[in-house]
């Protein structure tokens, strides 16, 4: 398969937001150790909210603080976890959807994020564009967290890594299997599967282009931890030895005029017991997926299945939320702290 870098908009700012608060882009721009930190810390929080032990010191971080929520997509986990964990600090989070402020339309981006900025404590960001992250860091004064953007999604690989770590013995090898769409999750997961130690093997269609940076960047972690990486074009040829097998929908929000197309392009890539047995998975294998799921993506028989982690992996995502406004806000971006 040849895979070309999108090439579309770069990671960064020609500034590097120099002088800003430290933001949340994606897993590509963290080392090892700090994303560690991050899963480590969402899971001994998850710990804390789930004990009977009282939590005033967590709650008196943030509190009578602004958590603002800039959601240009509308969204179920990635909502009720960010409230969720702004309570838990204490803050209170403020939500701005589509028809609350129209970023960039109604007032520029750069207006827009000074006065938000200049009132919270930090911003959790879900937008279409990557672009729109970026111009949002560059003139935010205080943390922007990207819940999710047409290229990456760092909130749900946090969050997909502590599903793992709490599924699988400590130090077991690895392999993840990612049968489905380039996407903004696999370019975060495969990032943060490679610095977690897990092996990675993507199938996506013959024709899909894969993020170029997403797979340099993946290539070097797998060459410098000895940890196999690969995108192929058949499911079976993914599956062979896979521990954590793992889809997404195949039609993004807002691509719903390709769903024909789709449909026939992704033609078996549904997600079966038949094919996982096929393909040769490991004998301790089990299923991930973000949600919302589709039919076509994943049958009953696995979705509901002992095997599925799927709603283990949509509670994570509280914890995630509350890992990040913890390193990054409360933290000042230390996140090693």
């Amino acid at each position: 398969m040849s895979v070309k870098s999108l090439g579309a908009t770069r990671l960064f700012s020609s500034s590097s937001f120099k002088g800003s608060p430290r933001h949340l882009v994606s897993t590509l721009q963290l080392s090892n150790e700090e994303f560690a930190a991050l899963v480590n810390k969402a899971s001994h929080l998850k710990q804390i909210a789930k004990s009977d032990e009282p939590s005033v010191a967590n709650h008196n971080k943030l509190l009578g603080k602004l958590v603002a929520m800039l959601f240009t997509k509308r969204s179920t986990r990635t909502r009720v976890s960010t409230e969720g964990a702004a309570a838990f600090f204490g803050a209170q989070p403020m939500f701005l959807g589509k028809d609350d402020i129209q970023l960039g339309v109604n007032e520029s981006i750069l207006d827009t994020t000074k006065v938000l900025s200049s009132m919270t404590s930090c911003i959790f960001a879900r937008v279409n564009r990557h672009q729109d992250i970026l111009d949002l860091c560059e003139h935010s004064s205080v943390p922007i967290i990207n819940s999710l953007c047409d290229r990456f999604h760092p909130l749900q690989a946090i969050a997909d890594l502590l599903t793992i770590k709490e599924s699988f013995e400590p130090n077991q090898a690895l392999k993840l299997c990612w049968i489905g769409d380039s996407n903004n999750v696999i370019n975060d997961l495969a990032i943060a599967s490679l610095r977690s130690g897990i092996s990675v093997s993507i199938s996506v269609p013959e024709g899909i282009k894969f993020d170029g940076e997403v797979q340099a960047k993946a290539q070097e972690l797998a060459q410098a931890s000895n940890l196999s990486f690969e995108i192929v074009n058949k499911p079976e040829q993914a599956l062979k030895d896979a521990n954590i097998i793992v889809t997404d929908t195949w039609i993004s929000m807002g691509q719903e005029s390709e769903k024909a197309e789709k449909l026939k392009q992704f033609e078996g890539y549904q997600i079966t017991k038949e094919l996982i047995e096929a393909g040769g998975a490991a004998p301790n294998w089990k299923f991930m997926h973000c949600l919302p799921r589709h039919q076509e993506e994943v049958n009953d028989e696995v979705f509901y299945s002992d095997r599925s982690l799927v709603f283990e992996e949509a509670e994570n995502r509280l914890y995630a939320a509350m890992a990040v406004i913890e390193g990054f806000v409360n933290n000042k971006g230390d996140l090693l702290k």
